[in-house]
């Protein structure tokens, strides 16, 4: 076997050559603090809507009457929420329910977020009172997360300063990269399996 593997290794070698080319991999990544130009916000609502999530952006006068929108046109009329989470959602009943079997029997869940990552189109989920738990949205078939404006970052390092404290406490940390999405064995593209198939966000200015 010993030699086996050093004939394949050698081979290898040969066909390598002395210097093999290392292609230039090109790299746009920034450093935390050093944005890239244009507005995160509407980098990060390009990116959110090319996940197939939909995305609608509001003045803070707005917020409640765009969620109810939201929950009109997906035909969600049973909502969970966040403990953290306040706003009214007209046309829907809140329900409060955090264990997994109850969620299952829900329409939908209502969030906010800790963060969003304009780079990726990522919405960041800490387990804070405005998070909820992480089953919370993972459960349901519909999320509706709420994003400010001030909360988007320009990228991942960015990400990863502001998630510090969450991480030293040992929070649980959800990324959210549109609605849930996964290929079977033949390559075919199956929603919902780890999480909602349907994510609709509202990014509320102000």
């Amino acid at each position: 076997m010993s030699d086996a593997r050093t004939d394949v290794i050698a081979r290898i070698r040969e066909a390598l050559g002395p210097a093999p080319e290392v292609p230039d991999v090109p790299r746009d990544y920034h450093l935390a603090g050093t944005a890239p130009e244009g507005d995160p916000v509407a980098r990060f609502c390009e990116r959110v809507a090319e996940y197939k999530a939909t995305v609608r952006r509001v003045p803070e006068s707005q917020l409640e009457e765009a969620l109810a929108d939201v929950c009109r046109e997906r035909g969600t009329r049973r909502l969970a929420a966040a403990p953290g989470v306040s706003w009214e959602v007209a046309g829907t009943e809140r329900v409060h329910a955090l264990e997994p079997r109850a969620l299952d029997a829900v329409d939908g869940v209502l969030t906010g977020c800790a963060l969003a990552v304009a780079e990726t189109g990522t919405i960041v989920l800490d387990s804070s009172p405005v998070c909820g738990p992480r089953a919370l949205t993972l459960v349901p078939d519909h999320h509706v997360c709420v994003v400010r404006a001030r909360q988007v970052v320009p990228g991942v390092p960015d990400a990863v300063a502001a998630l510090a404290e969450a991480a030293r406490e040992a929070r649980p940390i959800t990324l959210v990269s549109g609605p849930s999405a996964t290929s079977d064995i033949e390559l075919k593209r199956v929603e919902g399996v780890h999480g909602p198939r349907r994510l609709d966000v509202v990014v509320v200015d102000g």
